[in-house]
C-alpha cells in the first residue's frame, strides 16, 4: 500500500472510509425524509424542493416501469443537457432498478446511434432539442421509445441575466408515436414497483471519451458511485447548508458525481447552469451565496478574465476546485490573490467513476492531481517491464480502489489489458503518466499517447502547456507535435491571447520566451494564434482535434 502522503493526510478524516451497501437512489429517499421542503434545484429563477422531485422521480419511474417495460438491469439512454429534467430522470431510472447511459448532448446521428446499439437500449430520456439526432435510430438501432422534455417547463423567463436559448425555447410537439411527452408520462400516476436493486447490481454505464479508439461503456455499481461521492462529501468536508454551483456537464463523471450525487446525498442545494457564461455564474453566485463551486480549469481561466469580476460578490465561495485537467499555477496564484481561496485539484477516470487522488484542502499544491484518497492504492510503475518506480521517476499510474469499475461492456479482451497484477492483487492501468514527489503528491505528466517524440527526447505537451500559462499574454494554451524532416517531430503551440495582448504580441515574442523558460528540445518552434480552442462538452481542451486537423493539412 502507498502511504507516503500519510504524514500530510488531512487532520481529523479517517485514512479508510466504510462504502454504505444502500443504493444511489436510497441516497434520495432519504434525503427526502430528512429535508422535504429543503430547496433541491435553483434552475434559471426556479425553484424545486426535495419532497417535488422525490413525487418526480417516481412519477417517471412508474410511466418506465409500467407503459415503457423498463426492467431491472435494463439500459436506458439519458441524452439530455443539465437540467432539473436530466436529475428527475436519472433517479427515476435508478428507481425502476435499471441502468442510466449518460452520453454527451453533443454527439449527433451516428455516434447516438453506435451507443444505442452498444448498450442494447430500448428507452431513452432526451431533451427536444435533441429528437432530431435521435429519432431517425428507431429504425436502425434497438431504440422504441423517447421520452421528450422541455426545459422552459421548469424555467423562468424575461430574467435579469441571459437564459440560453436552449432553455428560453418553447415546447415542442412531435407527431411520432413512438415519442412520448414529458408531462404526458408524469400526469399518467403511476407508482412504481418496490424497489430491489442492491449495492452491488449494475447502475452506471458512462462511456470513455474515445480519444484512443472507440468509446466503451464502463460498467459502474451503486457501489462503486457511492465510493466516490461519499469520500468526495468527506474530503471537502461538505455539509447540507452548501449551496453548489453546478456548472460541469451531468453526463461527465465529475459533474454527475460531485454537481448531483453527492449534493442529493447529503441535501443540499444544486444551483444549476445549463450553458457555460462566465457573467450568469457570477450573478448566481452572488444571488445564491454559493460556497462550492466544482469546475474545469478551462471555466476558472474564463472566469478569471472577465472584466466585471470586480463588480460582484463571491465571498461565498469557500471551496473551489476540480479536475479533467490541471489548472496552470499562475491561474491558481491569481485566483488566490482575488477569492483568499486556494484551488484544490483532483484526479480521476470514467473508468473510476470520478476521484482517485485529491489535494488536501489546507495543504492543496497548484498543477498537482493530490494524494490517494480513502483506500486507494495507486503506484507508479514502468509501462513495459511494470516494474515500481520511485519519487519523481516518470512511469504510468496504476490505481487499485473501492471506485474501480467491473469492466467495459461487451468488451472481455479490453478489460482484460486494463488491468495489471501487481504485488498479486489486480490494479487498473490509467494510460496517464505521472510521478510523485517525496510527499506523495502526484503530479501528472501526460497521457501515455500523447507524447511528442523530438529529436529522440520525450516531451509531454501537458508541461510545455503549463509553463505557457506563465506568460503574461496567454490566456489559453494546446500543444501538438507536428513532423519535421530533422527532428522527427517538433513542437506546436496553439495560444489564445488575452484580450490586451491580441495585436500586440507575436508568434516570435511566445518562441522567444519559451527559450528562456524550456529546455532547448521543449520549447514550441511553431506558434499559432486561435481566437478559442475546440473544447468537449465537459470543457476539456479537444488536443486529439488540433492533432487531426493538422495531420490533414500535411495529407492533402
Amino acid at each position: 500500500m502507498f502511504t507516503r502522503h500519510y504524514e500530510f493526510w488531512p487532520k481529523r478524516l479517517p485514512k479508510s472510509l466504510p462504502i454504505p451497501e444502500s443504493t444511489i437512489y436510497d441516497n434520495l429517499e432519504m434525503t427526502n425524509k430528512r429535508y422535504p421542503n429543503k430547496r433541491a434545484i435553483v434552475f434559471y429563477g426556479s425553484e424545486m424542493t426535495y419532497s417535488q422531485l422525490y413525487k418526480e422521480v417516481n412519477q417517471l419511474a412508474g410511466y418506465l416501469q409500467k407503459e415503457l417495460g423498463v426492467a431491472k438491469g435494463d439500459r436506458v439512454v439519458l441524452y439530455m443537457q443539465n437540467s432539473p429534467q436530466y436529475i428527475i430522470a436519472f433517479y427515476a431510472i435508478l428507481r425502476c432498478d435499471a441502468v442510466v447511459v449518460p452520453i454527451n448532448p453533443m454527439n449527433v446521428k451516428d455516434e447516438v446511434a453506435f451507443y444505442l446499439s452498444d448498450c442494447d437500449a430500448k428507452v431513452a430520456i432526451t431533451g427536444q432539442e435533441l429528437v432530431p439526432e435521435i429519432e431517425p435510430c428507431i429504425s436502425s438501432t434497438p431504440l422504441q421509445s423517447i421520452v421528450v422534455a422541455a426545459y422552459s417547463e421548469y424555467a423562468q423567463q424575461n430574467l435579469d441575466y441571459n437564459v440560453p436559448e436552449v432553455v428560453a425555447a418553447p415546447k415542442q410537439s412531435f407527431p411520432s408515436p413512438a415519442i412520448i411527452d414529458w408531462n404526458q408520462a408524469l400526469a399518467a400516476g403511476i407508482e412504481p414497483l418496490p424497489a430491489r436493486a442492491k449495492s452491488d447490481d449494475l447502475c452506471c454505464l458512462p462511456y470513455t471519451s474515445g480519444t484512443t479508439g472507440k468509446p466503451k461503456g464502463c460498467m459502474h455499481t451503486h457501489k462503486t458511485l457511492q465510493a466516490t461521492l461519499l469520500s468526495g462529501v468527506v474530503w471537502s468536508q461538505s455539509s447540507p447548508a452548501d449551496v453548489g454551483l453546478s456548472t460541469l456537464p451531468l453526463y461527465h463523471v465529475t459533474g454527475l458525481q460531485h454537481n448531483m450525487n453527492a449534493p442529493i446525498y447529503l441535501g443540499s442545494t444544486m444551483v444549476i447552469m445549463t450553458r457555460w457564461d462566465r457573467d450568469v455564474a457570477l450573478k448566481l453566485v452572488e444571488r445564491y451565496q454559493c460556497t462550492r463551486w466544482t469546475n474545469i480549469s478551462t471555466m476558472v481561466v474564463d472566469f478569471l478574465a472577465n472584466p466585471n469580476l470586480k463588480n460582484y460578490r463571491i465571498d461565498s465561495l469557500n471551496m473551489i476546485g476540480g479536475g479533467g485537467a490541471p489548472l496552470p499555477e499562475a491561474v491558481g496564484e491569481k485566483l488566490y490573490e482575488l477569492t483568499g481561496v486556494r484551488y484544490v485539484e483532483g484526479y480521476g477516470l470514467t473508468e473510476t467513476i470520478s476521484q482517485t487522488h485529491q489535494n488536501p484542502l489546507d495543504r492543496p499544491k497548484l498543477q498537482c492531481l493530490g494524494v490517494p484518497q480513502f483506500d486507494v492504492d495507486a503506484r507508479v510503475i514502468d509501462p513495459v517491464s511494470l516494474k515500481e518506480l520511485g519519487p519523481n521517476e516518470q512511469g504510468e499510474v496504476i490505481v487499485r480502489g473501492p471506485q474501480v469499475f467491473k469492466g467495459y461492456w461487451n468488451r472481455p479482451d479490453e478489460t482484460r489489458s486494463a488491468f495489471v497484477t501487481f504485488e498479486g492483487k489486480e490494479y487498473f492501468r490509467t494510460g496517464d503518466i505521472a510521478r510523485y514527489d517525496e510527499e506523495g503528491y502526484f503530479f501528472l505528466v501526460d497521457r501515455v499517447k500523447r507524447m511528442i517524440n523530438a529529436s529522440g527526447f520525450k516531451v509531454w505537451p501537458a508541461e510545455v502547456e503549463m509553463t505557457l500559462y506563465k506568460h503574461p499574454a496567454v490566456e489559453n494554451a494546446c500543444v501538438i507535435g507536428v513532423p519535421d524532416e530533422r527532428r522527427g517531430e517538433t513542437v506546436k503551440a496553439f495560444i489564445v491571447l488575452n484580450e490586451k495582448s491580441k495585436g500586440t504580441t507575436t508568434e516570435e515574442d511566445i518562441i522567444e520566451w519559451s527559450k528562456q523558460h524550456m529546455a532547448a528540445y521543449k520549447y514550441p518552434r511553431i506558434i499559432q494564434f486561435l481566437d478559442q480552442l475546440p473544447v468537449s462538452g465537459s470543457g476539456k481542451i479537444l488536443w486529439r482535434k488540433l492533432q487531426e486537423q493538422e495531420e490533414a493539412k500535411i495529407n492533402k
